[in-house]
């Protein structure tokens, strides 16, 4: 981690953020160019997401980003609000306790998330494991694009 993602907190203030929302500061616009790169890495070429002609069609209007993209992002998303305190070398996604996507993500869309800390333990003593929820929220629309309890697993020197 360099220090431009650290905050200045110690590893016992952690729990000090438990259940306080941090709330990406930017919003990220969904393209079509991103949708079809996330195809061709995941073979995904559903029409729905590559065909904008066909997706006309559907009922979404318009084609929509696969819900893993939409995941896959998150880390993006939160960049600007990390919670890493000093001391941690390593930050690793150490996996999801459950994902939903309530809502499709229009091509042309914005995204932004908004993550809150439920959990801090320490499974070992060089180690932590945050879990947050996390929400994908989709600009001028009230249903997210996803919900996930996500698992962050912070290593110190």
């Amino acid at each position: 981690m360099n220090a431009e993602t650290e905050l200045a907190i110690s590893r016992d203030r952690l729990e000090d953020y438990l259940g306080k929302p941090r709330e990406s500061s930017t919003w990220l616009k969904i393209t079509q160019k991103m949708i079809d790169a996330f195809a061709d890495a995941t073979f995904d070429h559903q029409f729905i997401h590559v065909d904008p002609e066909r997706a006309k069609f559907s009922p979404f209007g318009s084609t929509v980003a696969h819900g893993f993209l939409t995941l896959s992002l998150i880390p993006k998303l939160m960049e600007s609000v990390p919670l890493i305190p000093a001391g941690v070398i390593m930050a690793v996604n150490y996996g999801l306790n459950r994902v939903r996507f309530p809502s499709p993500v229009k091509v042309g869309s914005e995204i932004r998330a908004v993550a809150t800390l439920l959990k801090v333990s320490s499974p070992a003593s060089d180690r932590v494991l945050m879990t947050s929820e996390v929400v994908v929220q989709i600009k001028g629309q009230d249903k997210p694009a996803v919900v996930a309890e996500s698992l962050a697993l912070l290593v110190f020197a």
